[in-house]
């Protein structure tokens, strides 16, 4: 029997990369209207905020957070990616032109994604994922989100965006971190809890 789950997020692309990471799941929106905001220092407490606010009823509840952390930026845009760009402006181009005179470990980056899944009963487990890579120079690619199309996966020559989705849900920051949940929910202490 699936396990259902309700994802406190109203992106299309996180919802259905989660339900192809994480088998045996059957992931909803959350439908009591927008999330609350992303006030957390860390995505953790982000995930968590999002997932407290998404529990009701019998099911689980899902929160996600997400970012990339750039060398050259001192690690930013980080929790604040999904703001990074104001009204009108498009993320990847500010963060290029923010790059821009750059070069090497200067153009070195991570994703990264915090889950934070609440049972019913309340118990609450969490995994992170991470994906290293560096920023290209300009923007390929037409699959994926958000900064994929000038994201380089470590020992990648293309972009998240070339790679293409069917990669992405295999490999992806994301899908990193439903790995890790799932085996944390697998784990003996997890178990005991759920």
């Amino acid at each position: 029997m699936d396990r259902i789950a309700r994802l406190a997020s109203g992106n299309p692309h996180k919802l259905a990369e989660l339900q192809s990471a994480l088998p045996g799941w059957r992931l909803e929106t959350h439908d009591a209207g927008e999330p609350p905001p992303e006030t957390g220092a860390t995505y953790y407490e982000n995930a968590r905020i999002k997932a407290r606010f998404g529990r009701s009823g019998d099911a689980w509840s899902l929160g996600e957070d997400s970012g990339i952390e750039v060398e050259g930026l001192a690690g930013g845009p980080g929790v604040l990616s999904a703001r990074f760009a104001g009204p009108g402006e498009n993320p990847v181009e500010k963060l290029l032109a923010q790059l821009e005179g750059m070069t090497g470990p200067a153009r070195e980056a991570r994703y990264v994604c915090e889950l934070v899944a609440i049972s019913p009963s309340g118990v609450e487990v969490r995994g992170t994922g991470v994906l290293r890579g560096r920023i290209a120079e300009s923007a390929r690619g037409s699959e994926g989100f958000g900064y994929d199309p000038v994201f380089l996966p470590a020992g990648e020559k293309r972009t998240v965006a070339e790679l293409g989705n069917a990669w992405k849900r295999e490999h992806s920051h994301r899908a990193r971190a439903a790995q890790a949940l799932l085996a944390a929910l697998s784990s003996p202490r997890s178990r005991r809890g759920v």
